[in-house]
């Protein structure tokens, strides 16, 4: 019978997999896109309402803008898109940006790059979860008042999808973001068609409002504005470099089938991107940066709702139910998006821990193939943010896509340089040009990209983007750190020729403190090594008991000495590893061996009852050289219940016959 805890974790994780079954969990094109490309899908539900805040600062004037901002921001992810399907078909294992800068600027980049990338992941989620809450929490008020536990819980039940892998996964989540298309681009359409068509009047509830100017700006401060309005807006750029993060994914044709379904995500960001600002401006619907003072005109007690929420009621104002589908795909969406990162921060982990870079724990595949340790890191520090910022995405976003960005031109710079490099040695012709025209591609993404990164850093460096910056260095020095650890410790463990000498002699050790059955099961594995010596020690804390346990020892006639060592002060560790020392400074080319009976337990609570002593000695022996330490078990009753849960008989363990 398993376990409570073995039960639970199959009743969540599900059974676990064979190695052999990996290709059972690569991902068709229909399952990747919603997969890799929720992030940057969902964007559309917050980038337009995050850009219009912004514009609305200035007053109508600016907010008119808009479209323009938009256009420049499609612009770019058009560009970053073209630029990402080169790194896919030249990199296709799946190192994504860090491979790619690591291989063409350095390995010291590609850790910038990672730093960079593994900072927004964890930033998406808290991003995503709680823009997602906050969206339901317009037709939900109870969602809105415990928006926190409510993201918590989300994050639990994502954690809880993905360990049961990443085919489960994204089946599981490929009808929300299917849906949410669905519900999008239906609600476009139809806004349209009631406008251009149908000739209804369709206005979003904010239409009524007069929008004033929080601050007048002009000159500099306007360019200024428009720059942190595009720099916002840029926000739908996050999720892109997913894709060629995680090509191994993918079934065969990999590269192919991993550049067609990034063409498929540009294709749908950039539509429903401008289709949705664009039915904005229509509507004449009004969003502000601080609706309280700015919405000449609102209710006192007026709530204002996302650019999602009120386009959703304008344009189905007569059909309810379209509504309510386009407000909980949108939170689900939202919610769902941070599966990219938790597909991401996973597979990147692991490169990085495999490079030496990260614990190598983080390398390790779990019951379902899934990188585990991963996933449960990022829903970890994910979970953090969210208590930290109490789940307003409106506070996160500020830190968000500085750390994309920095991948971003990162990257393109290395594709540049990748480029240049088959250039110098390719002769022919047909491919030289595709080599130029890749070339170009990437350099104009680097452009556009870096100059990005510097507005962004720019408008939003003091509204929190220092945090993000600072999260990424801190990453950095420790992914550094950790690689030269790895490196000592390699160096230190390099074979050398005097470990193949064998030892002079091997001097045994028993630890005795009665004369029992793991006292006598000590002995006979000690004499059955043939030691050159070999010696039952005591330390002779309590004299009465050392007397009795030295008249049982002859009375059993032990056929070892009993070696009692005595301690004034009753320090039981001090004087056994005062007493091995010894032993083995007489010659430095012997090896002693120290054999320790330990109880093995059953229950949790009983290993504060026994083994204390035992433990702290082996903590102490294992620093000395030359000492090696033995455990040798003894199973109590309590530990039988555990023995069958694994399928041992205790008796057979006792005989020393384990049963498989």
């Amino acid at each position: 019978m398993p376990s409570p805890v073995a039960l639970l974790k199959r009743l969540v994780v599900g059974r676990p997999f064979r190695s052999d079954r990996l290709h059972e969990t690569l991902l068709p094109k229909r399952v990747a896109l919603p997969v890799f490309a929720s992030d940057a899908l969902s964007s559309v539900a917050y980038a337009p309402t995050e850009m219009l805040a912004v514009l609305s600062v200035a007053g109508l004037a600016t907010y008119q803008l808009g479209p323009w901002v938009a256009l420049a921001v499609v612009v770019v992810l058009l560009t970053v898109v073209a630029s990402y399907r080169q790194n896919v078909h030249a990199y296709p294992s799946g190192g994504g940006d860090y491979e790619v800068v690591s291989t063409n600027i350095g390995s010291r980049y590609g850790v910038v790059v990672a730093a960079a990338l593994m900072v927004d992941y964890v930033l998406t989620v808290a991003v995503s979860v709680a823009a997602g809450v906050e969206n339901a929490g317009s037709a939900f008020e109870f969602l809105a008042e415990h928006k926190v536990a409510a993201s918590l819980i989300m994050v639990a039940i994502l954690t809880a999808l993905n360990l049961r892998g990443v085919r489960e996964s994204g089946v599981a989540f490929a009808i929300p973001t299917y849906g949410f298309m669905i519900a999008v681009f239906g609600m476009i359409a139809y806004g349209f068609f009631r406008i251009y068509v149908a000739g209804d009047s369709v206005r979003a509830e904010s239409a009524g409002f007069e929008l004033e100017a929080e601050h007048t700006v002009a000159g500099p401060a306007l360019v200024f504005l428009l720059l942190r309005a595009f720099s916002s807006g840029c926000a739908a750029l996050t999720g892109v470099e997913a894709i060629s993060n995680g090509v191994p994914a993918f079934r065969k044709p990999k590269s192919k089938n991993a550049a067609t379904t990034l063409l498929m995500l540009g294709i749908l960001a950039v539509t429903m991107m401008l289709g949705t600002v664009a039915l904005a401006m229509k509507t004449d619907l009004q969003y502000a940066e601080d609706p309280a003072d700015q919405l000449a005109g609102a209710p006192q007690d007026y709530e204002q709702k996302t650019v999602l929420a009120q386009l959703g009621e304008a344009v189905f104002d007569n059909f309810e139910v379209g509504f309510y589908l386009v407000i909980v795909m949108t939170a689900l969406i939202l919610v769902l998006a941070a599966n990219t990162a938790f597909n991401g921060f996973p597979v990147l982990g692991s490169i990085l821990a495999q490079d030496r870079y990260l614990p190598r724990q983080l390398h390790t595949r779990g019951d379902r193939l899934a990188f585990s340790n991963g996933i449960l890191f990022l829903a970890i520090f994910a979970g953090v943010l969210l208590v930290s910022f109490n789940a307003s995405a409106n506070s996160l976003v500020h830190l968000y896509i500085v750390g994309v960005f920095v991948s971003f031109t990162l990257s393109q710079f290395g594709m540049v340089r990748h480029w240049r490099r088959l250039l110098t040695t390719e002769r022919d012709p047909a491919r030289r040009r595709a080599y130029r025209r890749s070339q170009t591609i990437n350099t104009f993404g680097c452009f556009m990209t870096g100059s990005v990164l510097v507005i962004v850093l720019v408008t939003k460096f003091a509204q929190g983007a220092w945090i993000a910056i600072a999260a990424m260095t801190v990453l950095y020095l420790l992914m550094l750190g950790i690689r030269r650890h790895y490196d000592r410790v390699a160096a230190e463990l390099t074979p050398d020729s005097e470990l193949n000498a064998l030892p002079a002699r091997n001097h045994a050790v028993i630890l005795v403190s009665k004369a029992h059955s793991p006292t006598l099961r000590a002995i006979a594995y000690a004499r059955a090594t043939r030691p050159d010596s070999i010696a039952a020690v005591t330390v002779g804390v309590d004299s009465a008991e050392t007397r009795a346990l030295q008249r049982e020892w002859e009375a059993r006639e032990v056929p070892i000495p009993l070696v009692v060592i005595d301690s004034p002060y009753r320090e039981v560790t001090r004087a056994v590893v005062d007493y091995v020392k010894k032993l083995q400074r007489q010659s430095p080319r012997d090896v002693v061996t120290v054999y320790i009976p330990e109880y093995v337990v059953g229950r949790w609570w009983e290993h504060a009852l026994h083994n204390q002593s035992a433990l702290r000695l082996k903590g102490r022996l294992l620093f000395e050289p030359g000492v090696m330490v033995t455990s040798v078990p003894w199973q109590l009753k309590s530990s039988e219940g555990h023995q069958e849960r694994e399928g041992v008989s205790p008796g057979d363990v006792r005989r020393g016959v384990v049963r498989k």
